[in-house]
């Protein structure tokens, strides 16, 4: 028989993405799977249900109908516990878990002896970049961020010469140059500001100033060695942190837009923006705060609002930036869950094998288990 794959449409709050495309829906039908799609799944990334139905799904009408025998689950944020409950035993769950925070969810997963996969823990190898969500991902949330500051920000980006006057360049400050910063760079700098960039890993210098910004960041030797295996940003010494608050602060009163983009696994974001950097800043500046939903990179951020600060800043704390541009970042993601699946769907049959690197670095919840050393720690 068909692997039984299901498609059910996201139900925490504020989640306009979906796990599926038309697109992708063809992908798993040729890989030998048979798809069910919830109605409505696509709604909040323009997808249709024909649309679903055209590309070979079927289009089941509730929650119980679409996870009846359902081999394998396909989500993008964490099943809710009504699709927990509604698994068979033993059933794949593929999704962005938060496994580190939502406790939860985990727990529940493991209760229903899911074999649970995080595709946030997706390791960061050359033949797994075709799955990297945070990657296609992060590259949305640090376009959308550039946008959001356009759109917040009361002038424009570009410097312009008319005949009354010039319009000043719009000065444009990305903290973080991982995916989301690179993005977040381009971007600014199509729109004509002014770029400046800081982050810790020495190798993002070279990226930074390839986009046409300019790096700025204390380069001592701890600096040289701030970057671990996978790429990913170090902690900091106390030290470090503040001979480059020193110079954060003599560089963010001269900007007119700062987004902020750290993130460090498995631990609260790092606080990159003081109160007192904010109380620097000119009226009508803005900040956006990219990990927000981690606890935040600027003092005073709050999820899913604008705060205006008393000298007139506006801080700017959307959650799930690539939501707001749904139906790329379902397109992308959707097309991650097809190669991770293509590793458990050999000649029409589910095969999970949990030697293989990937999956082994993905897996969380397993015959009952938490499995995930990092999370079961």
């Amino acid at each position: 028989m068909a692997v039984a794959i299901a498609v059910t449409r996201e139900r925490r709050e504020g989640e306009t993405r979906c796990a599926a495309t038309p697109e992708t829906v063809k992908k798993l039908i040729a890989l030998g799977a048979a798809v069910s799609v919830e109605a409505g799944t696509g709604l909040g990334s323009s997808i249709p249900d024909t649309d679903y139905a055209d590309a070979g799904a079927s289009v089941k009408p509730d929650l119980s109908a679409v996870l009846a025998g359902a081999d394998v689950l396909l989500k993008v944020r964490g099943p809710t516990a009504s699709e927990i409950s509604a698994l068979k035993p033993g059933a794949v769950v593929i999704s962005l878990l938060d496994a580190w925070r939502d406790k939860a969810t985990v727990e529940a997963l493991r209760g229903a002896q899911a074999t649970a996969f995080a595709m946030e823990f997706v390791p960061r190898i050359t033949r797994a970049q075709v799955m990297d969500v945070l990657s296609s991902q992060a590259n949305l949330a640090g376009y959308r961020a550039v946008i959001e500051a356009a759109y917040a920000y009361g002038k424009g980006f570009p410097m312009m010469m008319t005949a009354a006057g010039t319009v000043a360049a719009a000065k444009t400050f990305v903290m973080g140059a991982g995916v989301a910063g690179l993005q977040a760079i381009a971007t600014a700098r199509r729109l004509g500001a002014v770029v400046t960039a800081t982050d810790v890993r020495p190798a993002a210098k070279e990226q930074v100033e390839s986009l046409g910004a300019k790096f700025v960041a204390v380069e001592d030797e701890e600096f040289k060695a701030a970057e671990t295996v996978g790429g990913y940003a170090k902690a900091m010494s106390a030290e470090y942190q503040a001979k480059q608050a020193d110079l954060t602060a003599a560089h963010i009163v001269k900007q007119d837009v700062v987004i902020t983009t750290a993130l460090i696994p498995g631990r609260p974001a790092p606080k990159l923006v003081t109160a007192a950097h904010v109380a620097s800043m000119k009226p009508g500046s803005v900040i956006i705060d990219l990990a927000v939903e981690a606890g935040g990179n600027v003092e005073g951020s709050r999820p899913n609002e604008v705060v205006t600060t008393a000298n007139g800043v506006k801080i700017v704390g959307w959650t799930n930036l690539p939501g707001r541009i749904a139906a790329d970042a379902s397109a992308l993601y959707a097309r991650n869950l097809v190669a991770f699946l293509g590793l458990m769907i050999k000649d029409g049959a589910l095969t999970v094998d949990l030697e293989e690197e990937i999956l082994k670095a993905a897996v969380v919840t397993h015959g009952g288990a938490v499995v995930h050393e990092g999370v079961r720690g």
